[in-house]
């Protein structure tokens, strides 16, 4: 009963916010895969010439966005009392005084049917992105054509769509009544993509942008890893050009394109080695991806480091099995696995294809092993989730200085304190 009156008042000041401010565009980013990188990219596009509002980190529930959307902190104590009337002291002020933004790029989750709908008994966007339709959640959606239902509801509400054409099947069109909708990505059925000419470590991709607003294609770089990471890219690309953006100003926007903590974020590893963090998340179509990058990569030695993707329900062991029989024994020397579900169904379906398998309980075991076996010039993928994974604790371990501890994701007191309460109740697996 308390958490429904706080959310329902929550939502009352969203809407009064956005009654006294009209002039203020609300943009909102869901999606199976890459919603933060996606607002993150958008924001930092965006803000060449607007002011913008985005709370870093994912308060994308049906509590914590109306507080995104209004730019207040979550309370630490969500049964106090007195930390929601400061709060809702908090909200009646940001709705009397002079907004401070131009633009404001909230994310979405869903955890369970219904949420995302919900948003749209208060919300009106004038713009809905979906960042892709992959299986996640599945223990209350139960298969993939629930998940895109949920997920593209967000487009019918929303005066504008916009949906990476990559990671979301047109099979999943029937879901959406809204007319007004535009794709991007990197295929050549998107409006609004990225086709690469090169790609090197350096200097990320090059190559054309190509919009409906562009008489011509458009050349530019982007300084990112893996092409998967060129689609949330190409959403604020989208975006912009929807706020009236010139070409110019697309070239300059995406010179200051910087991957997300966590999220294919390159780093030196010990003995010239290179890591690539992909550790905030994970899901099928994005250790898929992860994976194939490091296989693009020359190097003596690559070693991938998988954890168990969650919220997977029924189809968890299908997905671990699909994930392990990607895994080449001709491109790896070592796979490493994280966890009950990757332990369980990845690590024999890859050691069945011949690859070099060792399975731990937690990141800390498997960061040993792989500081142990890590060549001279090897590349490392460590691919993991949230719950009960934490592989940037293993990342940590190979890093080349400690300094770049702080491009780790979960690093806070809090986060640090909970993972040292499980890895204390873990042990080594075989």
């Amino acid at each position: 009963m308390f958490k429904n009156f706080i959310q329902k008042k929550l939502e009352r000041y969203v809407r009064a916010y956005f009654a006294k401010h009209s002039e203020v565009k609300l943009i909102v980013v869901t999606g199976s895969v890459g919603k933060t990188s996606t607002k993150t990219n958008i924001a930092r596009m965006l803000s060449q010439k607007f002011r913008v509002g985005m709370q870093a980190g994912n308060h994308n529930t049906e509590m914590s966005a109306p507080l995104g959307i209004l730019g207040i902190d979550y309370p630490e104590n969500i049964h106090s009392v007195l930390a929601w009337l400061t709060v809702f002291r908090a909200a009646k002020k940001r709705i009397k005084d002079p907004t401070t933004v131009d633009v404001i790029v909230q994310e979405l989750g869903s955890e369970r049917p219904g949420e995302i709908p919900h948003f749209g008994t208060y919300l009106r966007p004038y713009i809905g992105v979906v960042t892709g339709i992959t299986p996640e959640h599945m223990e209350f959606f139960g298969s993939i054509e629930k998940v895109a239902e949920e997920e593209l509801t967000m487009i019918n509400f929303s005066e504008i769509g916009l949906i990476n054409r990559d990671d979301a099947g047109g099979r999943f069109a029937s879901f959406m009544t809204n007319a007004n909708i535009d794709t991007y990505g990197t295929t050549s059925a998107a409006e609004y993509r990225f086709e690469i000419s090169d790609f090197s470590l350096e200097q990320g991709y090059t190559g054309q942008v190509i919009a409906p607003e562009f008489t011509n294609e458009v050349a530019a770089s982007v300084h990112v890893v893996g092409e998967h990471s060129l689609r949330p890219v190409m959403a604020s690309v989208a975006v912009a050009l929807k706020f009236g953006f010139s070409s110019e100003d697309i070239v300059e926007g995406l010179k200051g394109i910087a991957v997300v903590p966590g999220r294919m974020n390159l780093l030196r590893g010990q003995n010239e080695t290179l890591l690539i963090d992909d550790t905030y998340n994970s899901s099928p179509a994005a250790a898929e991806a992860a994976l194939r990058t490091l296989y693009s990569l020359d190097a003596p030695q690559r070693i991938a480091v998988l954890g168990s993707m969650n919220e997977l329900g029924a189809d968890s062991q299908s997905e671990h099995e699909k994930l392990g029989g990607l895994c080449d024994p001709d491109l790896l020397a070592w796979v490493v696995t994280v966890g009950d579900e990757a332990n369980r169904f990845l690590a024999p379906k890859a050691r069945a294809r011949g690859c070099q398998v060792k399975s731990f309980a937690n990141a800390l075991e498997a960061g040993g092993f792989v500081h142990s076996v890590m060549e001279k010039g090897a590349v490392v993928l460590l691919k993991g989730s949230q719950g009960n994974i934490y592989l940037e604790e293993a990342t940590k371990m190979l890093l080349h200085s400690t300094e770049e501890d702080r491009q780790l994701v979960r690093q806070s007191q809090q986060w640090m304190q909970t993972k040292s309460d499980f890895f204390s109740k873990t042990s080594t697996a075989s």
